[in-house]
This record gives C-alpha cells, sequence and structure tokens, in this order.
C-alpha cells in the first residue's frame, strides 16, 4: 500500500467527517434536513450543484473519452454543459416557487392527490439508485487501484461514508461536502492543466501537434465520428444529455436550498460557469495525457481510459500529483453519491412516508427520525447492488439515468408548468411510459444483449446504445396522449391560472386575495 496515496485519502475522509459532525448539530428539524432551511448563498448552491453534476464519470471519463476518442470526447462535454440552459430557462424558477422539499411537491401544487405523488417518488427512486451503482463501483475500482484494498472492502467504505454524511448531517453536510469538492476539483485539475501546458512552452500548438504524433487518429482527432459510428446514435446522447439534467431530482432538490429566485438565477449561472471552466480543463488534460503519457499506454492500463488524469498526474508530479488527484476523484464521488442518497431520501421518507402512509399526520421528530432510517437503507442498498455489479460494466446507467429523466420526469414538469389542458391522467401516464420504455429499451438494447459477453447472448432487438432518441419522444407522446383522450369532465383540482401565476410569480393567488 503506497502511504502517500493512504495519507491524501485519510485526509479526506477527516475534513468530510469533521464537516458532517458540524452539520449534524444543524440539522434538527426536516426543513434544515431535507434543504439546509433554504440557507445558502447563491454562490455557494451554485458550487455545490457544480460538485453534484460534475461525477467520477465527468472527471475521469471525460479525461479519458478525449485522450481516446478525440474531437467527440469534448462533444460529449459540451452536452453536459448546455443542459443547464433548459433548467435556467424553464424549469428552476418555477420548481423553486412551486415545491418545498421534493418534485413530488412540485407536480401535487397542481395535481394533488396520492397516486401522482406516489409516482413522482418511485421515479426519483429509480433514478437515484441508477446513478448511484456506477459511482459506487468506480469508486470501489479506484480505491482497489490505489491503495490496494479488495473491492467489496473498498465500495463498504465509500457506502458507509455517503451513508454518515446523509444520515447525520443531511443537506448540510451534502452540501458543504460538494462545495469542498468543487473548490479541490478546479484548483487540483487547473494545476494540473497548467503543468501540461508549461511542457508545451505553453503552447496549445505545439501541445495539439504532439497530440496528432502520439495518437493512432493523427490529424483526424480533431474531427468527430470516432466515439460513435452512427450518427443517430450520437444524437441520441446528446438529446439525453441536453434534456435529462432538468430532470434529475438530486439537481432539482438542491434549487430548494435558497431563499428567492434571485439566488436561484445565481445558482445556476455559478454552476454553469464551474462547468464550463472545468471542461476547458478538462479538454487540455485529455490532450495531455495523449501527448505525454502515451495513447498505448494508457489503453494497456486502462481501455475504457479512466485512468488517463490519475496517469497525467504520474507523468507530471510522481506519487504525490497523483495521490493529489485520486484524492479530488475520490471526493468527486462521494459528493455526489451523497446528493443522491439525500435525494433518494426526500422521495421516500417525505412525499410516500409522511404524506401518503401517515397522510400528514407525525411530528417533527418522527419525520426526521424516519428520513434518517430512509438514508440507511438506501445506502445499503445501493451498496449491496455495487457489490453484486462488480464484475459487470454498469458506466451505461449513467446515460441511461438521462434517458429515464428526460423521458419521464422532464415531460411531467414541462407540462404540468406550462400546458393548461394538460391533466393529472397526462402525468401519469407520461411517467409511466418514459419509465417503462427507457428500461425496456436498457433490456433489449445492446448494454445488455450482445453475443460479445453481453448479460443476455444474442443479438440486439435494438442497436442503439442510447435508446434517448426513441425514449423521449414516447414520454411525451404518452403525457400528450393521457391528458387529451382522458374524460373531459376531469378537472384539475388547482386552477390553471392560479397554479400558473403562482408558477411566474411566486403569488398565491387563493391565499393572498383579500
Amino acid at each position: 500500500m503506497n502511504i502517500t496515496y493512504l495519507l491524501f485519502f485519510l485526509c479526506i475522509v477527516v475534513c468530510t467527517l469533521i464537516i458532517t459532525y458540524w452539520a449534524a448539530r444543524q440539522s434538527k428539524t426536516t426543513n434544515q434536513f431535507y434543504i439546509a432551511a433554504g440557507s445558502l448563498t447563491g454562490t455557494q448552491n451554485g458550487m455545490a450543484i457544480a460538485g453534484d453534476y460534475i461525477s467520477a464519470a465527468s472527471f475521469l471519463g471525460i479525461v479519458g473519452t478525449i485522450a481516446i476518442n478525440g474531437f467527440d470526447g469534448f462533444l460529449y462535454a459540451i452536452g453536459f454543459l448546455v443542459s443547464y440552459l433548459i433548467v435556467l430557462f424553464f424549469i428552476a424558477e418555477p420548481v423553486h416557487r412551486l415545491g418545498k422539499y421534493s418534485l413530488g411537491d412540485v407536480v401535487c401544487s397542481r395535481f394533488p392527490s396520492y397516486k401522482m405523488r406516489g409516482m413522482m417518488a418511485v421515479g426519483a427512486l429509480i433514478i437515484s439508485v441508477l446513478y448511484m451503482i456506477p459511482q459506487l463501483v468506480a469508486a470501489g475500482l479506484l480505491i482497489r487501484l490505489l491503495l490496494n484494498i479488495n473491492y467489496s472492502t473498498s465500495v463498504l467504505i465509500i457506502g458507509l461514508l455517503m451513508t454518515v454524511y446523509v444520515v447525520f448531517g443531511g443537506m448540510f453536510a451534502t452540501s458543504w461536502v460538494q462545495i469542498v469538492k468543487t473548490v479541490l476539483l478546479l484548483s487540483g485539475t487547473f494545476l494540473l492543466a497548467l503543468i501540461v501546458l508549461s511542457r508545451f512552452n505553453w503552447s496549445i500548438s505545439n501541445l495539439i501537434e504532439q497530440v496528432t504524433i502520439g495518437s493512432p487518429l493523427g490529424d483526424q482527432f480533431s474531427l468527430p465520428g470516432h466515439l460513435f459510428n452512427n450518427p443517430i446514435e450520437t444524437i441520441s446522447l446528446h438529446l439525453a444529455l441536453i434534456l435529462g439534467t432538468a430532470g434529475l431530482p438530486h439537481i432539482l432538490i438542491r434549487l430548494f436550498t435558497v431563499r428567492n429566485t434571485v439566488e436561484v438565477r445565481k445558482s445556476l449561472l455559478t454552476a454553469s460557469w464551474i462547468i464550463g471552466v472545468f471542461y476547458l480543463i478538462a479538454l487540455v488534460l485529455g490532450l495531455g495525457a495523449v501527448a505525454l503519457v502515451g495513447f498505448e499506454e494508457l489503453i494497456m492500463l486502462d481501455p475504457s481510459g479512466n485512468l488517463a488524469a490519475p496517469l497525467l498526474a504520474e507523468n507530471l508530479g510522481g506519487d504525490f500529483l497523483m495521490a493529489f488527484i485520486a484524492a479530488i476523484a475520490f471526493t468527486t464521488i462521494v459528493a455526489v453519491v451523497a446528493g443522491l442518497v439525500i435525494s433518494a431520501t426526500t422521495a421516500f421518507s417525505h412525499d410516500i412516508y409522511f404524506h401518503i402512509i401517515k397522510k400528514g399526520n407525525t411530528t417533527e421528530k418522527k419525520r426526521v427520525r424516519a428520513a434518517r432510517w430512509t438514508a440507511f437503507f438506501i445506502g445499503l442498498l445501493s451498496t449491496l447492488f455495487a457489490l453484486g455489479l462488480r464484475n459487470m460494466n454498469v458506466t451505461f446507467l449513467v446515460s441511461l439515468t438521462f434517458i429515464v429523466a428526460a423521458s419521464s420526469n422532464l415531460p411531467v414538469l414541462l407540462l404540468t408548468i406550462y400546458w393548461r389542458r394538460f391533466n393529472q391522467t397526462g402525468a401519469i401516464t407520461g411517467m409511466v411510459c418514459g419509465l417503462t420504455t427507457s428500461l425496456l429499451l436498457l433490456l433489449i438494447g445492446p448494454h445488455v444483449m450482445n453475443l460479445d459477453g453481453g448479460w443476455i447472448a444474442r443479438e440486439a432487438l435494438i442497436p442503439l446504445y442510447n435508446p434517448g432518441i426513441i425514449a423521449i419522444p414516447i414520454g411525451f407522446l404518452g403525457a400528450y396522449l393521457g391528458a387529451v383522450l382522458s374524460p373531459k369532465g376531469q378537472e384539475n383540482a388547482v386552477p390553471f391560472h392560479a397554479f400558473y401565476l403562482k408558477s411566474q410569480t411566486g403569488i398565491d393567488a387563493r391565499r393572498d386575495r383579500p
């Protein structure tokens, strides 16, 4: 075991546990546990959103994808960044005004029913768990590689840490772990990018020239078509990335942690700048990995390219710099997983336990206790899934998560907020169609059905690795047809004009009228 790596990891663990201890003293009520009592500033929340969003797939995966696939890898990153424009212009402010703790609150502010709240909670749970599994698997592989600890022990360590953060610290601990992660990520990767550029006399052209020499793509490195041969696959992937963010529960519930819509806008603008700067840095690191580490060595040590950033750090600064970058990757995974746990916890304990099981009749103390137990069981369940899937390639679950979010949550949110004729039947059919279609396409697609090492050894019925181009329109179509074909006598419990006024201005016409 490398002592340098161990010291960096222990430092990260101790710092985050100190944050959790401080946060636990401030998480006594549901308002504090779920949304940090709305006490974050826009800048703080923007940093936390960026920390929540830049996952291991982004940090490790994008650098490796750029190194191996050239331009297509950077195009992948652009999809992540552009997605925040959808959130900023169409989703963020209405969600903040209409909701309190969860997306179920938002939709039920127009369609108040246990059935609708249950559907939104189930969707949030599925999305959160699907996203958690590849993060935990990646964490297990990373710690096993660097500390020479077996995979099961590595996953148990991460699972225990994320559970402690959420069970004891709630949203306070989760937010500040994400903020610390963002500071470490930007400072560490920026330092690494500066070292890369200094090796080429601060000349981008010299760096690119060396990349074309070191990569088998040669002069084709900066041209598209190396990641996916099928243009439809590329379009489908980016459709899911751009639209999926606006339906991710762990991102949207962060909009409740600030006081007003001014801070909401500031949150998203801050997050967008941070994410944009990070992906520019990731581009430099991807180029540097090819130029300095070498394409053959990258492929030999890890064909997926996920170790490109740590290997580049080792090349530039030896064990110390590699340990620093690996510790940042570890913090990245822990922060994202903690955000997913708090999202799943809110969906179950607030929507299902408090509203559906208890019908709103329970004490504040029991609600907080239920939230903590929910966080514990969700952490345990996700850890068990990650342990069971240790020998399977689960990285596709990241893109699947975006597809599920874009085909289920997004249609329901957009049409609930902006379409007068939309009703509860349309919302439920949209959720069901989006969820079932995206999961079915996974089962009959090449990730699962594959003659070459697939979970099911036969040719895939649908050849698309990213079936968002099919699933997302079906989700919207299901919501539309459910609304227009339902009985005309069905009335919304809340008149649309009052609902829309509140979503756009925050004014509750029913409550504020003289």
